[in-house]
């Protein structure tokens, strides 16, 4: 007797029958007006500051881009990427990014900072990391891989005003590979999360290259919330990193477009949104402290 070949039906289906994240897809507009109007609850901060960290191409400068082509409605690249995998980050000095709407500038400001790498004196410093979101880093210090920037550095601010500080830590990690991320890289990323913890500032965590991680998603952006592999994959990043899964957003940056897409528009700006508020709600906090 031959061997019973497994019908087609018989396949784990690669979709779940409805999506396990509610998400309204007809929102962009609307989340753009909010973001739009948004002010700082602190009269006193003039914006809102995000530190944006994480593995090298996972695409962070990108993210940065694709946040600001989602507002202008067409594709930005003021923070500069490199498009060869050259193992080592391309961003070399800590820089801030206003988006920008139109003409006008909105109250959140990104800081683009060195890629980490899992050696230990390689990619940005964890201290360095540290010291840029307690607003102890000046725009255009150069990350040195073999030293921590120093308190008597031209590039060290000693008493950071509360305008100075970042209010959330954005780790950018590709869907790709976060199943092979180096252990020492986690162990870095968790060292970062201890500390500022302590000081109550929250991390979110930006799944990138979701499209490539997983053909449905690829072939129509709107499954990504019903992609079993997409799921996993947040689920398998919550686990390394410690962040909750509500603070987990996958997105679609833009790589190789020449025009805006408005699904890839709408995941990026509703995980602004939710980035924005929760670093609002920490500077909120911080008055009471």
């Amino acid at each position: 007797m031959g061997t019973l070949k497994s019908k087609p039906d018989d396949q784990p289906k690669p979709e779940l029958d409805k999506p396990w994240r509610k998400f309204d897809w007809g929102q962009k507009e609307a989340l753009k007006k909010k973001l739009e109007n948004f002010s700082p609850s602190d009269p006193n901060v003039m914006d809102i500051k995000i530190l944006v960290a994480g593995q090298i191409g996972a695409g962070k400068s990108s993210f940065i881009n694709s946040i600001e082509s989602a507002f202008q409605g067409r594709i930005s690249s003021r923070a500069l990427v490199n498009s060869s995998a050259v193992g080592h980050s391309f961003t070399q000095k800590l820089k801030g990014f206003a988006i920008r709407s139109g003409d006008r500038t909105l109250p959140f400001v990104f800081k683009d900072i060195m890629g980490l790498e899992p050696e230990a004196l390689a990619g940005s410093q964890t201290d360095d990391i540290i010291n840029a979101v307690f607003g102890h880093v000046k725009d255009g210090y150069k990350f040195n891989q073999g030293q921590v920037l120093a308190n008597q550095d031209q590039h060290y601010i000693d008493h950071p005003t509360i305008s100075d500080q970042a209010f959330c830590l954005v780790y950018v990690i590709d869907a790709n590979t976060v199943q092979f991320t180096d252990d020492k890289l986690i162990d870095k990323l968790k060292i970062i999360r201890h500390r500022i913890s302590d000081r109550g500032i929250p991390q979110v965590v930006i799944m990138t290259k979701v499209n490539e991680a997983c053909p449905l998603v690829k072939n129509d952006l709107r499954k990504i919330y019903t992609s079993k592999k997409i799921k996993e994959k947040m689920e398998m990043c919550s686990t390394k990193t410690g962040v909750p899964m509500t603070n987990i957003f996958p997105v679609k940056n833009y790589h190789e477009e020449i025009d805006t897409e408005d699904d890839a528009d709408v995941l990026l700006l509703k995980a602004l949104e939710q980035i924005v508020q929760i670093a609002n709600d920490r500077l909120l906090d911080s008055g009471d402290n």
